[in-house]
């Protein structure tokens, strides 16, 4: 121990160490970062910089649709030139110009709302006014129905074999139409019955849930009347102008569909004067035709090219036996048309038991390498 130690006052005979006051410097460091990035979203005019931001030219201009009515529903990056026939920019006359990934809201919904639905009111530019109700027409400017009131493919790929599935008879049974509304996913296709009840009401439903529509044409089946579609079924036997009556009463049974489907129909389908005449006047109204799939006999897709009307045709049919096991054999046999040929096409009715296995079905059809899209994005639209 040395003197100094001794001599020191108490307490002070040691070296103490020096304290900081990082409490201090801390608060210090905090203030000036905030004060930095204060300063900097004060003065930049666009503090997120460097974001992506796209901007879609829309060229067309359609009466009575505003800016707010449209809405990006996605845009995928990376997919290049891998664009479907629904989202290539057409250049036919039929159609208004590019197809962008927008679909436009229904009535009632404000910009803010999320973009599920399609238009429920008639397009005045493709509908027009007759006795009996609104009938489709081709525009002035070349805009079909087809066009009009077709769902957009938000996601396609060339790649992906593609699946339309078209559920018939809604509007027959409330229970089953509201059920197959509720349960099954957009890109599923409904076909109106023209005889159901209600017609309007369960097409602002479906319209408003994303679903794309046809409407049932009821044709002469071979065992005619023992079987019988309904009192305006179109007959091979009738004058033109006997035709052209039943065939406008049908299609003014509803509104904002793509186009027809026959119910049953296998001698009118394979009859070549009555599907000429029958086409011809589909096309001259802007609609596509699908053939049911329920006959062997049928000219309808020979016809179809000839008269270049938009064609589609039912691979299978799910549910001749209504039941699970046959309904999941015929899935698996659709799969397998679509795998072989990229795009394949079914049709069921609207009962609980096709309903329920269709979909459980489609929630994993895309994990599975399959994509459900709607009945338009399955024709030639060049046509």
């Amino acid at each position: 121990m040395s003197t100094e130690d001794l001599t020191a006052p108490l307490g002070m005979g040691k070296r103490r160490l020096v304290r900081l006051p990082f409490g201090l410097i801390g608060a210090g460091i905090l203030s000036v970062a905030v004060t930095t990035v204060l300063v900097w979203i004060a003065v930049v005019d666009d503090p997120f910089g460097g974001e992506p931001v796209a901007v879609l030219p829309l060229d067309a201009v359609v009466e009575g649709v505003t800016s707010q009515d449209i809405e990006v529903v996605e845009i995928r990056p990376g997919i290049g030139d891998d664009l479907g026939p629904n989202l290539r920019p057409e250049t036919t006359g039929d159609l208004m110009g590019p197809r962008y990934e927008m679909i436009q809201r229904p009535d009632g919904l404000g910009p803010g709302d999320p973009v599920t639905g399609l238009s429920v009111n008639p397009d005045t530019r493709v509908s027009e006014r007759s006795d009996v109700g609104f009938l489709p027409k081709v525009s002035d400017a070349g805009v079909r129905p087809l066009d009009a009131y077709s769902r957009p493919v938000v996601r396609e790929f060339t790649s992906i074999p593609k699946i339309a599935v078209i559920v018939n008879g809604l509007g027959l049974s409330e229970a089953g139409t509201q059920h197959a509304i509720d349960r099954l996913p957009a890109d599923v296709t409904f076909a109106l019955a023209p005889y159901g009840d209600d017609l309007d009401q369960w097409m602002q439903q479906a319209r408003t849930r994303g679903h794309e529509l046809l409407l049932q044409l009821p044709l002469e089946p071979f065992d005619f009347p023992d079987n019988d579609p309904g009192p305006h079924t179109l007959l091979v036997s009738l004058r033109p102008n006997e035709m052209l009556d039943r065939l406008a009463f049908l299609l003014t049974r509803a509104t904002n569909y793509v186009g027809t489907v026959g119910e049953m129909g296998a001698r009118f389908t394979s009859t070549r004067p009555s599907m000429e005449y029958l086409l011809g006047k589909l096309k001259s109204r802007g609609l596509m035709f699908v053939d049911n799939g329920t006959s062997s006999r049928s000219i309808a897709a020979e016809m179809s090219e000839e008269v270049r009307i938009p064609f589609s045709g039912v691979d299978v049919v799910l549910d001749e036996v209504p039941r699970e096991d046959d309904i999941n054999a015929k899935l698996l046999q659709l799969e397998g048309v679509a795998r072989a040929r990229g795009v394949a096409v079914a049709a069921g009715s609207a009962l609980p038991v096709t309903i329920r296995q269709l979909e459980k079905w489609v929630q994993d059809l895309e994990e599975r390498g399959l994509q459900l899209v709607p009945i338009s994005a399955t024709i030639d639209r060049e046509n």
